[in-house]
């Protein structure tokens, strides 16, 4: 609630006219919305699909002569693409221009980037799908010790099925709308932490 006061307040210092209130609605819907990772799409480090990575809970480079020679490199390309699902179970229509997003696994950043384009949700259960990509050099991670093991531990719990622990993917989502020809950014993200699964991987 203070999130969206303050949003409401920086938007009323900037501009002013009737589209202001549905604007605001709309953005307001927008973080009410239910969000899902429904698939990963070719998720891989240098190349190589992270689940062959993995064995017994530890990244086995040799598996990956690549991911060898992109340590050597300091460049190690992590890429894929994040399936995900709003809802909105709101009266009202969500709306937004664009959103800044940012992928974390335990508070590591794996990547960011920003959809650029208007993005609507239908009210009363209406859904709509957002291809997240992901891309980034992830070398500073793999190169720090407790990080590449966090990474380890997070995708070993996923290859493990008899495993009681759960791997959770954090996503932090900063929308923007248009009011008048200005674009006005959220306050602080909207956080989704989601349960990543083998099968959402397969």
């Amino acid at each position: 609630m203070k999130r969206t006061l303050l949003f409401l307040s920086s938007i009323l210092l900037t501009v002013a006219g009737c589209g202001i209130n549905k604007q605001v609605e709309r953005a307001k819907a927008f973080e009410k919305c239910k969000y899902e990772i429904t698939s990963a799409d070719s998720v891989s480090i240098a190349g190589v699909n992270v689940l062959q990575l993995i064995k017994s809970g530890s990244m086995d480079i040799t598996r990956a002569p690549r991911l060898a020679l992109a340590f050597l490199r300091k460049d190690i390309p992590f890429e894929g693409k994040i399936n995900l699902q709003i809802r909105n179970p709101s009266e009202a229509l969500a709306a937004i221009n664009q959103f800044e997003y940012k992928i974390l696994i335990k508070d590591h950043e794996l990547s960011s980037g920003i959809i650029d384009q208007p993005i609507e949700v239908k009210p009363k259960g209406g859904v709509t799908n957002v291809p997240v990509r992901l891309s980034s050099n992830i070398y500073p991670l793999l190169s720090d010790s407790k990080a590449q093991k966090d990474l380890t531990d997070f995708f070993s719990v996923i290859t493990d099925e008899k495993s009681n622990q759960k791997s959770i993917l954090t996503i932090k989502i900063k929308p923007t709308i248009g009011v008048g020809n200005k674009l006005i950014k959220y306050p602080g993200y909207i956080t989704i932490d989601k349960e990543i699964t083998k099968k959402i991987l397969l």
